[in-house]
């Protein structure tokens, strides 16, 4: 098991003002970081790679898509544009050494129809999907799909239909993941939810039910934990918060009032907080 700190909690992009958070990190404990990629080219995630490397830290990286680059869209031109733009983040993550892109990159985030997905919307992201594993298959980079609640997207909202994306999509480099904060919502049963993921998630978020530090809400937690120890899960835990130091991220993720004291909280409180849980349930 690795335990990450995703970025976003003080940047959507991240440059050399923040390698001290970084050093922060690192010292805390962590052994590696979550980086957002929504802009840059290669030469700018090889620093970041550089510095990484300086520090010992490994990555995995997160990004969306919107409107324009939507893979379930039945405009073909927004759907090959989508997979430009997975292709983009695999390259990003590829040369920052990561093992993992994570992020609901199958629909565009917070667009709705008004309906239930439909079969043709299946068709087409299982088309663009497929493609983009091959792609992550030829970087060496995973793809870790993320499910989302049903406020903020439509087409994958569960652990069962994450599940069955992976299983119709039938590629090693294609693999799905489990958010606490969304499992929250969403979910009837937490054990039962990781349980029925198998052997196809690859990633798991730690989130707070209100975004703020792990271990301060009413996620359940130690079910959580008992579950992913039974089922053997080996992989990256990785601490997803978010505040108001960003308004656009702010307001994407409807954080409208503070909910943790400091950064510093977060990342230090949450890091002890998984290692205890990690430990209780071994």
């Amino acid at each position: 098991m690795k335990v990450g700190m995703n970025l976003l909690l003080w940047t959507a992009f991240v440059t050399e003002e923040h390698f001290p958070i970084l050093e922060k990190i690192k010292k805390t404990g962590y052994d590696g970081v979550e980086i957002p990629l929504f802009d840059g080219d290669a030469e700018h995630y090889k620093k970041i790679k550089k510095e990484l490397d300086n520090l010992g830290l490994g990555c995995t990286a997160v990004t969306v898509v919107n409107a324009e680059t939507n893979p379930i869209s039945p405009d073909a031109a927004i759907r090959k544009a989508g997979l430009e733009r997975i292709k983009w983040a695999l390259d990003m993550t590829s040369v920052m050494g990561g093992d993992l892109l994570a992020g609901p990159y199958h629909s565009a985030l917070g667009v709705f129809s008004g309906q239930p997905p439909t079969a043709d919307e299946r068709k087409r992201a299982v088309e663009v999907l497929t493609q983009a594993a091959d792609h992550a298959q030829k970087v060496n980079v995973k793809i870790a799909i993320e499910y989302l609640n049903r406020f903020e997207c439509y087409f994958l909202t569960n652990a069962l239909d994450a599940k069955n994306l992976v299983r119709e999509i039938n590629h090693p480099y294609f693999g799905t993941m489990y958010d606490t904060f969304h499992a929250n919502i969403e979910e009837k049963n937490i054990s039962q939810a990781i349980a029925s993921m198998e052997d196809t998630y690859v990633h798991v978020h730690i989130s707070e039910n209100d975004r703020g530090t792990p271990g301060s809400g009413h996620v359940h937690w130690d079910e959580t934990f008992k579950a992913l120890r039974k089922a053997k899960y080996d992989g990256w835990l990785t601490i997803e918060a978010f505040g108001r130091a960003l308004p656009d991220l702010a307001a994407a993720t409807k954080i409208w009032r503070d909910m943790f004291p400091s950064p510093e909280d977060v990342y230090g409180n949450g890091f002890k907080f998984i290692k205890e849980k990690w430990e209780a349930f071994k």
